[in-house]
């Protein structure tokens, strides 16, 4: 294993794999009501292709991937994927993230084929507010995929909140609760304008209000060590609190200069960076038997192609494709 770099000396040892664009729920910063037109069945990698790319790329110098969607569960039979993915020798750190609405039914299968832990994504604990995000009454189910992750030892645990002004922000000090009752790893995350219904201007909050209402009503925030991960998030803990609190800035602190990661859609193509449309499409390379060291020239040039920073800030974002298309 030689490791990557990509031209400003970034260090990229982290895949994305979103392995469906399909999803069983309708966030309103994701999705629209009607959903998107999906992909043909006979355009998404099979379990195989994902497999060979991964054994590619962990021989550069990639040691960890998570797997995304739109929602990776919806993926029949993913356990075998995952299993194929962890008897990649390189390959240390095998994680998911999902919606927890199907987490119940597999979380014991995903630990035995080897994952190590799991990112749900949950933005209200309240039924009729889940709904109103998601369009969707699966609030229960999510709640039971998230006992069921840790009775499976899934840990650890955390739990991805987009906090949304005037929906869910009156949430924030509930969430950071059950970090203390609980034992919850919560993470704020910032909103981005993504090809969304929603009023970016209006409803986007900053980490730094987020943090100050904490400290408004809890009196502290202590810097605390990351639980395992690879992600950008800064970690605090309340005192005396088991779980611990962070915030994902990528509007008002971007993280671009630590950015180690590349996103692999569904369909084969390879993006280096989540808000630039360039993308270097696999799919054709593996289908017509090209030979492994073509496939490994290319996601080397998508490296050296990975942009500095993505342009949030200008107003600039991408316009083709959507969150749930590039599993975030």
């Amino acid at each position: 294993m030689t490791g990557l770099s990509d031209s400003f000396s970034r260090p990229i040892n982290y895949l994305r794999i979103s392995v469906t664009d399909r999803c069983n729920l309708r966030c309103r910063y994701c999705l629209p009501e009607k959903g998107i037109s999906l992909l043909p069945r006979n355009q998404i990698l099979s379990f195989e292709e994902f497999a060979t790319i991964a054994g590619v790329a962990a021989e550069l110098g990639i040691t960890k991937i998570r797997l995304t969607g739109g929602e990776p569960l919806v993926r029949a039979d993913l356990p075998k994927l995952v299993e194929m993915l962890s008897k990649i020798e390189a390959i240390n750190d095998l994680s998911l993230t999902t919606n927890g609405v199907l987490l119940s039914r597999y979380a014991n299968g995903l630990k035995q084929a080897g994952l190590t832990r799991v990112n749900i994504s949950l933005d209200s604990l309240k039924s009729d507010k889940f709904h109103y995000i998601t369009r969707r009454s699966k609030l229960k189910q999510v709640f039971n995929g998230i006992e069921a992750a840790h009775k499976a030892d899934l840990h650890p645990v955390k739990i991805n909140m987009v906090v949304l002004r005037g929906i869910n922000d009156d949430e924030i000090t509930d969430f950071a609760s059950l970090t203390l009752t609980d034992g919850w790893h919560v993470r704020f995350i910032e909103l981005m304008p993504f090809n969304q219904e929603l009023p970016f201007s209006t409803q986007f909050i900053p980490a730094s209000e987020i943090r100050e209402r904490l400290l408004n009503h809890f009196g502290d925030l202590e810097p605390s060590p990351s639980p395992l991960g690879n992600g950008p998030a800064h970690y605090f803990r309340l005192p005396r609190a088991e779980g611990t609190i962070g915030f994902i800035t990528p509007i008002s602190q971007h993280f671009c200069v630590r950015c180690n990661r590349l996103r692999l859609t569904a369909s084969g193509r390879l993006r280096a960076c989540l808000l630039n449309d360039e993308e270097t499409n696999l799919e054709p390379y593996l289908r017509e038997g090209t030979s492994l060291e073509r496939i490994r020239q290319l996601i080397r040039l998508a490296i050296q192609n990975k942009p500095y920073c993505h342009q949030l800030t200008q107003g600039v974002t991408t316009t083709k494709t959507l969150m749930a298309q590039l599993g975030g």
